[in-house]
Formats: structure tokens, sequence, C-alpha cells
């Protein structure tokens, strides 16, 4: 394991402290007029989810912690667990909804996913950046309704619900931003 120093922290770095796993979230280099510098720092516990503040001395030696990301997809839900596949080794792996998370809202069977683990613990489940879900069901458009400004609700093939402009029909294939949760554009 590599020893950094605070003063390299920056956001997404992961990092031992007190026994357990954090990630940076936010960051903020601050040199006061009078005094030393520091460093302060948002952090979230991977496996907890519990979020801290700290403030550190830039020149504090930290622990990086080793994490393991791997391409998995998503197979099939049973009985309130999520199977992933390792496309290499064909392993199947069975997750809870706490460990997915939001990524539970954009996942559908077949969707390759990145799945990160800490000595062997999975923490995190990403899905793609933008994926594309086809609309169950919203209310009809108007012919020549092509505003992009004006929304409405509409449920898409995971049960997933949007806002999404006012030309977007029923069986239309939208693509979603995965990190703000918003619609993109109709495929």
């Amino acid at each position: 394991m590599a020893i950094i120093s605070a003063g390299d922290l920056r956001k997404g770095t992961i990092f031992n402290f007190e026994g357990n796993v954090f990630t940076i979230v936010d960051f903020q280099h601050v040199k006061p007029g009078k005094g030393s510098a520091f460093v302060r720092v948002k952090m979230k516990n991977v496996k907890t989810g519990s979020n801290l503040e700290r403030t550190f001395n830039p020149n504090e030696k930290l622990e990086t912690a080793e994490i393991t990301k791997k391409t998995m997809s998503y197979i099939y839900e049973s009985d309130g667990l999520y199977y992933f596949m390792d496309n290499e080794t064909y392993e199947q792996i069975p997750l809870s909804a706490d460990i997915l998370g939001d990524a539970l809202k954009y996942i559908k069977e077949n969707m390759e996913c990145t799945i990160s683990s800490y000595q062997g613990e999975v923490f995190l489940v990403e899905p793609p950046t933008f994926v594309e879900l086809k609309v169950e069901y919203t209310e009809p458009g108007f012919t020549g309704n092509t505003s992009t400004t004006a929304f409405k609700p509409a449920k898409l093939e995971n049960g997933l619900e949007i806002n999404v402009p006012l030309f977007i029909n029923i069986d239309d294939v939208i693509r979603i931003d995965t990190r703000t949760g918003e619609y993109m554009e109709r495929i």
C-alpha cells in the first residue's frame, strides 16, 4: 500500500483512516494569512456510507487503500438479491439492494456495471454513465410539440419515473445520465 500526504488528496482518492476506508467527496486547500496551511476534506466511509468532515495538516501521511474494480454483468434478481456475473470467470455473486443503492434505479438485465470491492467485500456498484431505457407509460404528446422546456412524468421499463419532454411517447427509447438521473435525448 502506498503512502500519500494529505496535501495530495483529491476528489475520489480512497485511503485508510482510523481503521476504516474512506473516499474523498470534496476537498479544499486552505492557506490562511496567519498560521500554517491545512486541508479540509469531506469524506465518505465506503462500507457504511456515513460522511465525515476532517481537517488535515498537508504533511500528514495517509495510507492508500487497494480497491479492486471489475466489469460485471447484471443477470437477474431473485428473493431480493441481485446477481452479477464476472465477465472473465463466469462466477456469479449476489448483492443486496443496500449495496446497489442508486444504481438499482438504472440497471437492467445483461447491463455491464463496474463493481468496486475492498478486501473482497463489494461496496459500490456503478452503472454505465448513460443508459438507454424504453418508456413504458407517459401521457400522450401533441403534434408539433418539440419544446424541450416543458416536461411530463414518464415511467420506464425498469420502474424508474423521470421527467421527459412533451414530445416523448410510449415505446420511445431514451438516454438517461445516471449521474444526475435526468433525461438526455431520445434514441
